[in-house]
């Protein structure tokens, strides 16, 4: 069996992929990300979703096909016309709310909430503004990424980057982790205790 046979995209993917390649958005996560992204959502009924890095809604189609109806999903982007792409076909969706905001300052904004999954697919919440991010999760919550395999866009000092993520991920104690060799490279962390020993 292929790896995409049995994907199943949401409908609205389709439309939503051609309005990427016309913008010529090209960070969007594939379809191997979202079927996993969805799946892992199926997880956490009546859960509370944080998107970091909305880009045209492509994760976010994914993430909502698989959460319960009673769930909310919280999805931010710095880019006005990537995130006005994600509400034109995704904002009817009541569980849904998008916010245009630098992600940094919208992770300080949101100090005190928690969310039982968080899909880092941009800078903040990543590479920087991790600790709130992480802060933020429940006990048993998901914290998950991407683009941790080498990519071809990958600017010559990002390789070291990802190193010292991967590494700070492994060395918390309040984490399980593991590492996905799917996709662009994918690491799933779980909340394991309220703070690190």
């Amino acid at each position: 069996m292929n790896d995409t046979e049995c994907l199943q995209p949401p409908n609205i993917v389709a439309e939503i992929e051609k309005l990427t390649v016309k913008c010529g958005f090209t960070m969007a996560s594939d379809s191997k990300t979202g079927s996993l992204l969805r799946m892992l959502a199926a997880t956490k009924p009546s859960g509370a979703f944080l998107e970091l890095g909305t880009g045209t809604g492509l994760s976010a189609a994914w993430i909502l096909d698989g959460m319960s109806q009673n769930s909310t999903l919280v999805t931010v982007d710095n880019d006005a016309a990537m995130t006005g792409i994600a509400r034109e076909n995704l904002g009817t969706d009541h569980r849904v709310s998008f916010h245009t905001a630098d992600g940094g300052e919208f992770l300080q904004s949101l100090e005190g909430q928690t969310f039982d999954f968080i899909f880092a697919d941009t800078w903040p919440g990543k590479y920087s503004h991790l600790e709130q991010a992480l802060a933020m999760l429940k006990r048993g919550a998901l914290y998950i990424i991407d683009d941790m395999l080498p990519q071809p866009n990958w600017p010559a000092d990002h390789p070291p980057k990802v190193l010292k993520l991967i590494k700070t991920l492994e060395a918390r104690s309040d984490l399980q982790i593991t590492k996905l060799d799917w996709s662009t490279g994918i690491i799933i962390c779980t909340k394991i205790a309220c703070k690190q020993a």
